[in-house]
């Protein structure tokens, strides 16, 4: 599925890096044989990806601000990428709520800033700004939003997300229309789980604290439904896009969802308890019973049609393999494993998953 003689050499400046996703995504590059100029703020989390499996010697290791555009073109003009994957964002719904202009900032503007950048350098190929299964206008059906759905969002965050959209959209439309120059898509994925997310107030990274602890975790909302999928899947997608990208293919410069398999879209209280079937011992939930927390959508699903149909991706796991990952990952940091043979062991896993099913 994913062409390696491409990624040999390639020159990509990736937004984001040190963050859950982009670390994921910095060590598959590297394994790859590309060259990653990362930008981002320093990591939030000791225990990360980032921190953990050295992703720092995968790359030319910049620490910057998206919301700093000077600093963001020198990076950029010092990189001279064949490739820009923008991963950089304020991504949490919950501290959306607290943060708003900070949100806002980020994701909009910053998006804003990575594509003025984009056209103050030449030589770029593609460009792909990662977005959320959250810009959609949740109206809570049952069938999944597909990328002709509208747009929208009631909480900062998702409207935030919305709000990138739009932008990566105009710029495509208004400046990045020569044949010749960058190609911009952008990329729609689920609720992402894998081994060093540590964020507050998402679901994985909460049961992995509480049950190293030997605490309950407590849920706000058991009965929403999120498309669960390993971090591997969109992040191969999105390395999918960005070939046809720089292969020229105008048509594919749009937006595009990633999620996962059919029958991964299950409710937080089932992955709350498939967690703690793994995990063990004393590990148990509850629910939090508390009545201020903010609004959240209950009901969420992507449709990929298109993506399977036109660019040949599909998940390479479904959901009990990549909640295997997921505890494994985190149960073998609590060991002290060797974090960064683990993490490539599980990249070098999924990378021949995906090569033997895109060849069935």
């Amino acid at each position: 599925m994913i062409d390696r003689a491409f990624w040999r050499g390639k020159r990509v400046f990736l937004t984001g890096h040190t963050g859950f996703k982009g670390a994921w995504m910095t060590l598959l590059l590297h394994s790859l044989g590309a060259d990653v100029f990362g930008f981002a703020l320093p990591p939030e989390h000791e225990g990360g990806v980032f921190n953990v499996a050295g992703v720092v010697g995968d790359c030319v290791n910049q620490y910057g601000d998206i919301n700093d555009p000077a600093a963001l073109v020198a990076a950029m003009v010092q990189c001279q990428p064949d490739v820009v994957l923008h991963l950089a964002a304020q991504a949490l719904v919950r501290r959306s709520y607290a943060r708003p202009a900070e949100t806002w900032m980020t994701n909009v503007m910053g998006t804003v800033h990575l594509l003025e950048a984009v056209r103050r350098v030449a030589g770029i190929r593609a460009v792909v700004i990662v977005s959320s299964d959250k810009c959609y206008e949740n109206v809570g059906r049952a069938r999944g939003y597909d990328e002709s759905d509208a747009l929208g969002g009631a909480d900062p965050y998702s409207a935030s997300k919305a709000g990138t959209e739009l932008v990566a959209a105009s710029y495509r439309r208004s400046y990045l229309v020569d044949a010749a120059g960058p190609q911009l898509a952008s990329a729609r994925a689920g609720n992402v789980i894998g081994g060093g997310d540590w964020a507050a107030d998402r679901l994985v990274p909460d049961a992995m604290r509480a049950f190293q602890s030997g605490e309950a975790l407590h849920i706000r909302n058991p009965a929403s439904v999120r498309p669960w999928q390993h971090v591997l899947d969109p992040v191969l997608g999105y390395l999918r896009l960005a070939e046809r990208l720089a292969g020229g293919d105008g048509s594919v410069s749009e937006a595009w969802n990633f999620g996962p398999r059919s029958g991964s879209e299950v409710s937080v209280g089932e992955i709350a308890e498939n967690l703690v079937q793994r995990w063990g011992g004393t590990a148990r939930w509850n629910r939090d019973t508390a009545e201020d927390h903010p609004h959240e959508a209950a009901y969420l699903r992507l449709d990929c049609a298109k993506a399977n149909a036109r660019l040949g991706w599909h998940p390479a796991l479904s959901l009990q393999p990549s909640l295997d990952l997921t505890v494994d990952w985190y149960r073998l940091y609590a060991d002290g494993a060797a974090m960064r043979d683990v993490t490539l062991a599980q990249i070098d896993r999924v990378l021949k998953l995906a090569t033997a099913q895109a060849s069935q």
